[in-house]
């Protein structure tokens, strides 16, 4: 079963690439959340974040700073850039193959508080929590 980024990688759905090498595409996402909104998606079909070999995550995560400063150059008015990538349903994917927003952001845009985090829950930590947090993934990581 393919999906919308399968077909578009294929061909089979037209898009506004922007970039594309055997291993990637980088194209216009269709709702422009800001002018320059682009997705980067492996062609190989991975569902998320999680199914990277250290290949694809190569290819694809090495990609990202070069793009983003391409698009920034390509208006003066960019003053930052959201990058990200919602892995899993619970996460909000909606779309099963993995993929990455890079979203130039204009100091005039209003949409700081749709895009940053606002979510809050330092004061439920304290310096144990945190540090056994760490622990764990730092364990995970060997």
């Amino acid at each position: 079963m393919s999906d919308i980024f399968d077909k578009i990688i294929e061909g089979e759905i037209p898009s506004y690439k922007v970039y594309e090498d055997d291993h990637v595409l980088a194209f216009l996402d269709i709702s422009q959340v800001t002018p320059g909104h682009t997705l980067l998606v492996p062609k190989k079909h991975v569902d998320n974040i999680f199914d990277y070999d250290d290949e694809t995550a190569r290819q694809v995560l090495l990609l990202l700073p070069k793009l983003a400063r391409a698009i920034r150059a390509t208006n003066p008015k960019i003053t930052g850039m959201n990058i990200s990538s919602n892995n899993g349903t619970s996460a909000g994917q909606t779309v099963i193959h993995s993929h990455w927003h890079l979203i130039p952001r204009y100091d005039d845009d209003n949409l700081s508080e749709t895009l940053a985090p606002t979510i809050d829950h330092s004061a439920d930590y304290d310096a144990k929590r945190y540090e056994a947090i760490a622990d764990e993934i730092k364990k995970a990581l060997q």
